[in-house]
C-alpha cells in the first residue's frame, strides 16, 4: 500500500517569496522607465510564473509590450531574481513543525509549482528545505504546467508516489483547479498570493497557519490508507 504524499505549491504556500519577487519586478520596471507596482497589488499577481507576473504588472501600469519585449524582460528578471533568491524570502511560520509531524506519521512530500524548476531548487537549497522533498517539479520539468492535472500526477509519480494516494496544498485558484482536474483533495492556505480569496474557490479545507495542516491532512488523506476524492469526502 502506497505511502500518502502531499504536493505543495511553492510561492505563497511553502515560502513567502513575495519580497524578493516584487523587489526584482519593481527594479526591472523602474530601470525600463515604468512606474513600480504597489506591493499589495503585485502580491496578487504572483503564482503563474515569471512571464505572467511581468505581463500582469505591465497591464496594471497600462504598458503594451511585444512578445520580444516580454522575452527580454523575462531574461533579465530571471538573472536578477536568481542572484537574490532568498535575501528576504522565508518559510511561512510553522512549516518545519508541520512537516515534522506529518513525516513522523508516514507522509511524504513533493513540490508542484509553476516556478521555474531550477529557481525552485535554488530557493529551497538556500533555505535548507530541499531534503524535505522527494521531488521538486516546476516549469520546465514537464511539458505542462498547473492547472493541467498531468503536472500534479507526473510530480507525484516522479517522487515515487501514487496519484491516487495524494493531496494538493496551495494558495490560489490555480492549485485548486489543478487538484479538481486530477480528482484529488485540496487544502488551501489563506495567507498566500491570490486575487480571489480562497474561501470563494471551494477547496476541501482552508488553513490560516501551518499548525492547522496536520489535522486537515489527516481528515482528507488518512495515513496508511488509499485515499481518493470519494473516500476523502465520505
Amino acid at each position: 500500500m502506497s505511502q500518502p504524499i502531499i504536493a505543495f505549491d511553492l510561492d505563497g504556500t511553502l515560502v513567502d517569496t513575495a519580497p524578493d519577487l516584487i523587489a526584482t519586478l519593481n527594479e526591472l520596471l523602474v530601470d525600463n522607465g515604468i512606474s513600480a507596482v504597489a506591493y499589495d497589488e503585485a502580491r496578487t499577481m504572483i503564482g503563474a510564473g515569471v512571464k505572467a507576473l511581468i505581463k500582469r504588472a505591465l497591464t496594471a501600469q497600462h504598458v503594451q509590450a511585444s512578445d520580444k519585449d516580454i522575452d527580454a524582460l523575462f531574461k533579465t528578471y530571471v538573472e536578477r531574481y536568481a542572484a537574490r533568491i532568498a535575501e528576504l524570502s522565508r518559510p511561512f511560520p510553522g512549516l518545519d513543525e508541520a512537516l515534522d509531524s506529518l513525516a513522523a506519521e508516514g507522509y511524504r512530500f513533493t513540490v508542484c509549482t509553476n516556478k521555474l524548476e531550477w529557481l525552485s531548487t535554488r530557493l529551497l537549497d538556500a533555505l535548507s528545505l530541499t531534503p524535505r522533498f522527494d521531488a521538486i517539479c516546476g516549469q520546465g520539468t514537464f511539458d505542462v504546467m498547473k492547472p493541467h492535472p498531468d503536472m500534479f500526477r507526473r510530480t507525484i509519480l516522479q517522487a515515487g508516489g501514487d496519484p491516487g494516494c495524494a493531496i494538493m496544498v496551495g494558495d490560489s485558484g490555480t492549485d485548486i483547479n489543478t487538484a479538481r482536474a486530477a480528482n484529488v483533495p485540496v487544502i488551501a492556505v489563506d495567507f498566500g498570493y491570490t486575487d480571489v480569496p480562497v474561501s470563494q474557490l471551494g477547496p476541501d479545507r482552508i488553513i490560516s497557519h501551518f499548525s492547522d495542516l496536520p489535522a486537515a491532512v489527516r481528515e482528507l488523506l488518512p495515513a496508511g490508507a488509499m485515499a481518493n476524492r470519494g473516500e476523502a469526502a465520505s
